[in-house]
């Protein structure tokens, strides 16, 4: 063998014994791969092509004290289709009566169907959108169609389900009930929606599914993995009468004034319940809505509200009686360095203390709590901290407001610090705090926590119920209730409040006018006020108290609490009162709003009494016509919506009961 053969067959045996090796390796990394790492493996596979998907659990209902709904969870159905997997037999075979049946459910025409299933199997879309945003009863029936019927693999139907969050108020009360975060769905921390989350979220379950392209997946079973268990409910206590007219009246006050925002509370004395809260803010455009929950979460210095509470504090320490001469002046005193003036021009003169509350001098407030504290004002402090003033409420509804109750010592308590206090200035509390204190003069004294919630049910079954819970059993004296209660009544007969009086529905209360925002340098040509009213009725036996709060009306219409706030607070007592509608008042841009009283009470003396001829319910709200007419024996047929702009029985005329009448609504 010659010297080159040699060498030629030298290589040859080096290639082929590097293949060998070559094969060896590969013959070992698969035995490997199969036997060894087997398992290992074939788990990642399973990873990266099948994947368990969360199912939330729809979330429990929210129900009114009567029962109507205020949130539920509505399931939706989105339909896809993967032109894929169906044979070509199904796909023929199906694909006309598929398209007839989507046709007659859903109005598009057969051939759009045809036309779009045929371009998907065209481009092999394994992800079509057929149809999205169904309800149950539709579902089912897609679910039932012509091939759909076969399943997920033979069918090509995909169902994706979703839950979607409804209020059927609408935007009523929506700050209350609560809502989804906007930038993280899923999350509720607002209202009862974030306040009882851990009720209404139940727990979610899972679905295995299987990827059939990037980023798309569908079910690899009709069943679920684990089911999810559906939440709680909760029975509030808000009642959707009361709510709405609350609503109501808070807005066409704020319309009518312009106001920056404002809130309403209406509460059930002896128990606590929040039958109503209404929260409204202004946009850009000069709408309302229910923008953010300021009657629990604002705190402000609340003006002459506060005056209750000093007042109540000198009474019960006998730092004076209610019949102590306080000197007022001529509306103007200087403390510390620092005048304080009386609303009304040349002042009131020497009046007793009772007589300082109902007129609302600021400085006879002033005069009666720094001639009784100065010496000692940690013992004023003290007596409201006794109260809790300066305590949160501890309401389960996240965002609740800080009070602030300033005390000696603090950096913002100065010589000055005691008299602004008696009047309602130097500290903060919310809406809510401040009602809960009138509320416990109208409870006898029983200061009782704010309740929202009645019971906790699954399936009709009661799970938890939650009573009232006392704060305080007795604020005060009875002597210093009785005669605060008093000069809360003697506040709407003859004082602040005169123009809310009616001899035919009794109200007790203090009216307020707080100046807001006063540290700005523009404010001597751009006045800001808070007003606000907080009492409750009726004044002998109280059933509901209530407090109304609007920031920044227009000074140019008026900004006195008895003007701005008073009227709301009249009509949400007479209606829930009387149980009847009101005349939809309509304001008269050149008449004072206090004059809305003169209407209420006219037409309260008109609902004792059972109509013998048909009322005039022209310009009123429909809903509130319909009701009057109801009330007076007619059967009412309504055509269009809004107010009324004609009736087919005349004012005046005479009808018999049961007789028909037909209005026409703009």
């Amino acid at each position: 063998m010659s010297v080159e053969e040699k060498s030629i067959l030298n290589r040859f045996y080096f290639i082929a014994g590097g293949m060998f090796i070559f094969a060896a390796l590969i013959t070992f990394k698969l035995v490997s791969i199969q036997f060894v790492n087997g398992d290992k493996y074939r788990e990642l596979a399973q990873k990266n092509t099948t994947k368990n998907f969360t199912i939330p659990a729809n979330r429990g209902n929210v129900y009114a004290d009567d029962g109507s709904l205020l949130a539920t969870s509505v399931p939706k159905y989105d339909i896809r289709f993967d032109a894929v997997t169906v044979s070509s037999e199904d796909f023929k075979e199906y694909l006309a009566p598929l398209s007839k049946a989507l046709s007659e459910r859903f109005g598009r025409s057969a051939s759009y169907y045809e036309n779009l299933f045929r371009k998907a199997r065209a481009n092999k879309n394994r992800y079509l959108s057929v149809v999205k945003g169904l309800g149950y009863s539709d579902y089912v029936a897609v679910k039932n169609m012509p091939l759909f019927r076969k399943g997920p693999y033979k069918g090509g139907i995909i169902v994706e389900q979703r839950t979607v969050r409804e209020h059927p108020l609408g935007k009523i009360g929506e700050r209350l009930i609560g809502n989804e975060m906007r930038n993280q769905p899923g999350v509720y921390e607002v209202g009862f929606e974030g306040a009882f989350d851990q009720y209404l979220k139940g727990k979610s379950g899972q679905r295995l599914k299987q990827k059939i392209a990037k980023g798309q997946w569908k079910p690899v079973y009709d069943d679920n993995e684990i089911e999810p268990e559906d939440g709680y409910d909760i029975i509030s206590t808000i009642n959707v009468n009361i709510q709405d007219i609350a609503h109501h009246a808070l807005l066409k006050q704020m319309e009518y004034y312009e106001a920056e925002h404002g809130s309403v509370i209406v509460m059930e004395v002896k128990s606590g319940e929040v039958k109503a809260v209404s929260n409204l803010g202004r946009t850009s455009e000069g709408k309302y809505y229910e923008k953010l929950n300021y009657a629990v979460g604002e705190s402000h210095e609340p003006g002459s509200t506060f005056k209750v509470m000093a007042l109540m504090a000198a009474l019960e320490a006998g730092v004076v009686d209610t019949s102590t001469v306080v000197d007022t002046k001529q509306g103007a005193k200087r403390f510390y360095g620092r005048t304080i003036n009386d609303s009304r021009r040349g002042g009131y003169g020497e009046i007793s203390a009772a007589r300082a509350l109902e007129v609302s001098s600021n400085i006879g407030l002033a005069t009666i709590i720094d001639e009784g504290y100065k010496k000692d004002p940690q013992k004023f402090v003290d007596q409201l901290k006794e109260w809790k003033l300066h305590e949160r409420l501890g309401i389960p509804i996240i965002g609740e407001g800080k009070p602030v109750i300033p005390q000696p010592g603090d950096a913002i308590w100065s010589r000055n610090a005691l008299p602004s206090m008696a009047y309602g200035y130097n500290l903060q509390l919310t809406p809510l705090q401040t009602l809960t204190f009138y509320n416990a003069i109208a409870n006898n004294g029983v200061m009782v926590k704010p309740r929202f919630i009645k019971e906790i049910r699954r399936m009709n079954i009661v799970v938890d119920e939650f009573g009232t819970d006392i704060v305080d059993f007795k604020i005060c004296s009875d002597k210093t209730l009785g005669q605060m209660k008093d000069i809360l009544k003697n506040v709407v007969k003859r004082g602040t409040g005169e123009s809310l009086y009616s001899e035919y529905f009794s109200m007790a209360g203090k009216t307020g006018t707080a100046r807001t925002e006063y540290a700005a340098a523009d404010w001597a040509e751009n006045k800001r006020y808070i007003s606000s009213f907080a009492g409750y009725f009726p004044a002998d036996e109280p059933k509901y108290s209530c407090i109304v709060v609007i920031h920044k009306p227009s000074i140019k219409k008026g900004y006195y609490g008895a003007d701005v706030t008073g009227p709301v607070f009249k009509r949400i007592a007479q209606k829930i009162f009387t149980d009847s509608p009101l005349i939809d008042y309509v304001i008269d841009p050149d008449e004072s709003d206090p004059d809305l009283g003169k209407d209420y009470d006219q037409f309260y003396d008109q609902v004792q009494n059972q109509y013998e001829r048909v009322p005039n319910v022209m310009g009123m709200a429909g809903m509130d016509a319909i009701s009057l007419l109801e009330n007076s024996g007619l059967r009412v047929r309504v055509v269009g919506n809004g107010s009324v702009i004609s009736q087919s029985l005349k004012k005046g005329e005479t009808f018999k009961n049961g007789q028909q009448i037909t209005l026409q609504l703009k």
